[in-house]
């Protein structure tokens, strides 16, 4: 497996690998996405169009089995920024993580921190964040499509040096599986200081 880093316009030969990519891992739980490909390449464009975002590509052979994507989150749509203003945080000094979604069969051997790696070193080259931070889904416990063996990444990212500030909260919406409309889903944000 190899890992590239691409920042910007440089990712439009893979905007629709990543976008089944998204659609793949986010449909498992706790996502549960019934994601659409026109959806994803809109989504994936808005990064590419930021001259500042950045995309770590893993690659098996010339397939992309895995990304990590970040932008500065004043350049992030409002729903983003929203719960920072309104708690008295600069979004001009935060970095934003989009995602890391890496298949099933490629976890376990480090991707998932080198892609945490790739995007804290690339935030600390761009020289103006003092913060990371990213947002998960939140489900209930008892949740009746939770796995018997999930395992929650709380861990690991606290592992990573991130916080859950469960304060910074927004709401984004999209279908279930197996679902037939879209519902809101409470998401919560973790942090990071960069040193």
């Amino acid at each position: 497996m190899r890992i590239v880093v691409r920042q910007g316009p440089e990712i439009g030969p893979h905007i629709d690998d990543l976008a089944r990519l998204r659609m793949e891992v986010f449909r498992a739980f706790p996502y549960l996405y019934e994601g659409s490909l026109g959806y994803e390449q809109a989504y994936l464009s808005t990064y590419a169009s930021s001259p500042e975002s950045l995309f770590v590509l893993a690659f098996d052979g010339d397939a992309v089995v895995g990304v990590a994507t970040g932008v500065p989150m004043d350049q992030e749509t409002e729903a983003f920024k929203k719960p920072f203003v309104e708690g008295g945080w600069n979004p001009a000094r935060i970095f934003y993580f989009g995602e890391s979604v890496l298949l099933p069969r490629y976890r376990g051997h480090g991707v998932g921190v080198r892609f945490f790696d790739e995007r804290e070193a690339y935030a600390r080259r761009l020289g103006r964040f003092g913060l990371c931070c990213f947002c998960a889904v939140e489900r209930p416990a008892g949740h009746p499509l939770r796995p018997a063996d999930y395992v929650p990444l709380d861990t690991f990212w606290n592992r990573r040096g991130y916080m859950h500030h469960p304060e910074l909260r927004t709401e984004f919406s999209w279908r279930d599986v197996g679902e037939s409309e879209e519902s809101a889903k409470p998401m919560s944000f973790w942090m990071k200081e960069l040193r």
